[in-house]
């Protein structure tokens, strides 16, 4: 919301893939449908820091913006809906000019991106990995991280004058924007930019946000169904579940839509809510995802169904989440079971290959959590160790070329991940690796877990019909 009713307000998008597609610019879009007489009007301006999706932006661009939402329930109910939402689609240029013009217009009140959780470069101290050659290269003055592209934005609106923005994190990052808070004021001081971080200091906003909406990447058929459906021939459609979920941390700086009118959750923390959908969600998805690969599954919903795989899924949140996470407002019971049901959803077709990527960003992200808590409560956690026991299993396929896939991560170094399977003890030098385990590298009771889990799991595979 906002008191300033001089007219159209902006939000800068950076990152407009399929989930943003199917979440903030859904969200936008009921917020304007609601706005009442006097309101300022809000829209999008969407962009993107690389050229991997320019055939999307093209086709977006395209129509104007304007494309179609499919969501389908587990039930198979399909429901389509028209988003307007987004009124500008910038070019990608590798100097981001799009990108630096738009933010540093005083009509952007919010810069709001989707990254994923590697592209924020943190470690578990909120430290950056200044090692990452992309990070590097942005240290140095280029533009294609998140940082580096922010640097160049708020400096183009420091130097016209610019008014306060808020730069809301929209990713599965633990204190989101309070850890982007962290990275952007090291990277400014790392690159020193004194100045540009005083500005920043004292003229942006980093509210917390949970977002949740499983979003698989569109194949095809979603245009088919969607042109039999409104007789529109889109080009750029997007499909998800019909749940969706947004906690936003109330914390702007230069206003904000009204999104409890669209069914968002302002509140002053978004901690709790952010733990159950990181434990609970996100890893219980990564286990399936790793599983389910393991012995042949293409999908999502094949996994959950798997009654072995869903008993490896069900047990590490009931044995080791549940406890780390009580008390809680939410009914962390029915969280789980609503997930597993959102997940055996047959009709979203979400792939083990979109879930199973960036699993050095998930392993401390969402998992290694609560393997630390389990531990310093003196707890064996055996359920939550069969996660990175998988992991290890999925990774040792990829290093012998026998994975189904392309595996995409964005923060792994190959070459690493090679000679760990090449080593006497590949078992030891993944529990030694502190990007992954901080730390809980090393640890004794993790590595006695892990190998006890991975036994399990060899076990499993065997029973399965696949030899490790």
């Amino acid at each position: 919301m906002d008191n300033d009713r001089s007219g159209a307000h902006v939000i800068l998008h950076i990152g407009a893939g399929s989930f943003h597609r199917a979440h903030q610019a859904w969200y936008l879009q009921r917020v304007n449908e609601a706005r009442q007489p006097g309101e300022p009007a809000w829209s999008l301006t969407v962009g993107n820091i690389r050229s991997d999706m320019n055939a999307v932006l093209d086709a977006l661009a395209a129509q104007n913006g304007v494309y179609t939402l499919e969501t389908v329930t587990p039930q198979g109910e399909r429901a389509y809906e028209t988003i307007r939402s987004i009124q500008r689609v910038l070019p990608w240029s590798a100097d981001l000019a799009g990108l630096v013009e738009a933010g540093s217009d005083d009509a952007c009140k919010i810069i709001s991106f989707t990254v994923t959780e590697g592209g924020y470069y943190l470690d578990e101290h909120d430290r950056l990995d200044t090692a990452n050659p992309d990070l590097a290269a942005d240290l140095a003055g280029g533009r294609t991280t998140i940082y580096g592209a922010l640097a160049a934005i708020l400096e183009a609106r420091k130097a016209r004058g610019g008014r306060p923005v808020t730069l809301q994190t929209c990713d599965n990052l633990r204190s989101n924007g309070k850890r982007f808070h962290a990275g952007m004021r090291e990277f400014l001081a790392l690159r020193g930019a004194t100045e540009l971080r005083d500005w920043f200091d004292a003229n942006t906003a980093c509210p917390d946000s949970m977002v949740d909406r499983i979003t698989p990447r569109p194949t095809p058929d979603v245009a088919e169904r969607v042109k039999a459906a409104t007789g529109f021939d889109d080009k750029c459609p997007v499909m998800g579940e019909a749940f969706i979920q947004w906690v936003i941390e109330d914390h702007f700086c230069a206003g904000r839509p009204a999104w409890e009118r669209a069914g968002a959750e302002l509140v002053e923390s978004v901690m709790p809510y952010e733990e159950a959908k990181i434990r609970i969600l996100n890893a219980t998805h990564s286990c399936i995802a790793w599983a389910g690969t393991l012995i042949g599954l293409d999908y999502i919903h094949e996994g959950t169904n798997d009654p072995d795989i869903r008993s490896f899924a069900r047990e590490y949140v009931s044995e080791d989440v549940i406890p780390c996470l009580t008390p809680s407002p939410l009914d962390l019971n029915k969280y789980r079971d609503v997930v597993l049901e959102r997940f055996s959803n047959p009709y979203i077709q979400d792939t083990n290959q979109r879930v199973a990527a960036d699993g050095f960003s998930k392993i401390p992200g969402f998992i290694a959590p609560t393997l630390a808590q389990r531990i310093a409560k003196g707890a064996t956690p055996a359920a939550t160790a069969v996660l990175p026991a998988l992991f290890l299993r999925f990774l040792e396929r990829w290093h012998t070329g026998t994975l189904p896939y392309r595996y995409q991560d964005g923060v792994m170094d190959e070459a690493a991940v090679h000679r760990l399977f090449e080593s006497a003890d590949p078992v030891a030098v993944f529990l030694a690796d502190k990007l992954l385990w901080g730390g809980l590298a090393d640890n004794p009771t993790l590595g006695a877990a892990v190998r006890d889990a991975l036994a399990r799991v060899d076990a499993w595979l065997a029973s399965r019909g696949f030899g490790v």
